[in-house]
């Protein structure tokens, strides 16, 4: 290579990086607490005028019971979904004690690493493939097969857009999830299923100094069914079943008639969150006169590894020059284990490299946005070219694609 194509390949990155500074400012700026709806579909509105401007295509809005969700969809086979949310754990109003800024090659501001940074790389992919063949012809776009999904409700459990994101993923080639990336920029290839249960204690209430025998203690029930719980998970298989929110009684000196707790079970395997879930469905009471009623169930299946997947990604990879790629199991879930569930191969932590997700350092590493972009870029259009079938499988390799195959600002 010689020193004009290093000069010229050094402004496009350049020129690359401004672009998706300040379309992840925009979006940033632009705040979206799950639990507000005006605020999330305001940022459905930003999310949707960045893309289009990006990509240079229309979104489709899809707003269930209230709550607007994006997608675009480029005809075909639908054969790989790129998925995402613009949904944050942040309040209105965050941007005040943590506003955007980037300094010392560190991009900060409430939901830029979880998970606005992903959005943006997601449009700079798809408008690098979109702009590689600008010559093409008839009907064929060079996106066709490609589903962009961005929800609006991933942090509170994807209430709304569960079965929209399952049945994006039906029959696709491999979903690849643009959440945050693991330690150091490591792809996350499996997740924990994750289920949620609230019991429901039910007893009598009495005067707790005239005559608490007459009372039913709810409180102590819940004691007894709150070491019950505590007691099925399995560290051996990392099973954690773990008592969270608790709340008991109504006055200091009345035997509360009434108790509830939270429950939030991980499991690697679908094998345990059964024999979890018929753990919980078990729980009697253990006081007489009491009644326990357990709610809830599975919400998320667990992210099985798809090797075949991150096999191709560390291919890739190597072929732009990138640093090696690592990968990660965590306990946190995504709507990738949706994906998963519905046995679409996925790769998951494709976004933003940094750290401090839902936490006041957030942050994201300026100097990995481009090379990150550029993996993505050349992994869709790798599964573009597929001849059909799962990644992996005979005769599905399909012809790589090789770094001086894309766009020049981005290969």
């Amino acid at each position: 290579m010689n020193r004009s194509t290093v000069r010229s390949n050094a402004v496009g990155a350049e020129e690359q990086e401004a672009a998706l500074l300040a379309d992840i400012e925009r979006l940033v700026r632009c705040e979206s607490p799950s639990d507000d709806l005006s605020a999330v579909a305001r940022s459905a509105e930003t999310v949707a005028r960045v893309g289009a401007a990006r990509i240079g295509a229309e979104t489709e809005r899809v707003v269930i019971d209230g709550r607007t969700h994006l997608r675009w969809r480029f005809g075909g086979t639908p054969r790989v979904l790129l998925l995402g949310h613009h949904d944050t754990v942040w309040p209105v109003g965050s941007l005040d004690d943590r506003p955007f800024e980037v300094r010392d090659g560190v991009l900060r501001g409430p939901g830029c690493f979880d998970m606005k940074a992903g959005l943006a790389m997601a449009f700079h992919a798809l408008a690098a493939l979109a702009g590689a063949h600008p010559g093409h012809s008839g009907s064929a776009h060079p996106l066709d097969g490609v589903t962009l999904l961005v929800t609006g409700d991933e942090e509170p459990g994807s209430p709304t857009s569960r079965e929209l994101i399952e049945r994006e993923a039906h029959g696709c080639t491999a979903a690849l999830v643009l959440e945050a990336a693991g330690p150091g920029g490591a792809l996350k290839t499996r997740r924990k299923g994750v289920s949620r249960y609230e019991v429901l204690v039910r007893g009598r209430a009495a005067h707790s100094g005239l005559e608490p025998e007459r009372g039913v203690n709810a409180t102590v029930e819940a004691a007894h069914q709150v070491m019950a719980v505590a007691g099925t998970g399995d560290p051996g298989r990392g099973t954690t079943v773990t008592p969270t929110c608790m709340a008991a009684g109504t006055t200091s000196n009345t035997v509360p008639a009434s108790a509830r707790f939270d429950i939030d079970v991980r499991v690697w395997d679908t094998a345990e969150q059964d024999r979890v879930d018929r753990a919980m469905r078990g729980l009697r009471a253990q006081l007489p006169g009491a009644a326990v009623e357990v709610r809830g169930g599975p919400n998320r299946p667990p992210l099985e590894a798809s090797q075949a997947l991150f096999d191709r990604a560390s291919r890739i990879a190597r072929e732009l020059g990138l640093a090696p790629l690592t990968e990660v199991a965590v306990g946190g879930a995504s709507d990738g284990n949706f994906t998963a569930g519905v046995g679409t191969p996925t790769l998951d932590g494709l976004g933003a490299v940094g750290g401090g997700a839902h936490a006041e350092d957030e942050h994201v590493l300026v100097a990995e946005l481009v090379p990150r972009t550029r993996l993505l870029t050349a992994l869709v259009a790798e599964l573009l070219r597929e001849p059909g079938g799962c990644p992996g499988a005979p005769g599905g390799q399909g012809d790589p694609v090789r770094p001086h195959q894309l766009p020049d600002e981005l290969g």
